[in-house]
């Protein structure tokens, strides 16, 4: 989840670097998004103790 959130702010820096607001804005969005739910379910795995498969 977090390694999709870092594709999506790659993309977003790339779009804002030549001048593409609109799908830089959304790519910053969807890393957003996708960055608070992969810490929530990280925290969730934490407190109940397991552990992502292998």
């Amino acid at each position: 989840m977090l390694s999709w959130a870092l594709v999506f702010l790659i993309v977003a820096i790339i779009a804002g670097v030549l001048g593409l607001s609109g799908i830089a804005g959304a790519a910053t969005n969807i890393a957003w998004i996708l960055f608070v739910v992969g810490l929530i379910v990280a925290l969730v795995f934490f407190l109940t103790g397991r552990r992502p498969p292998v």
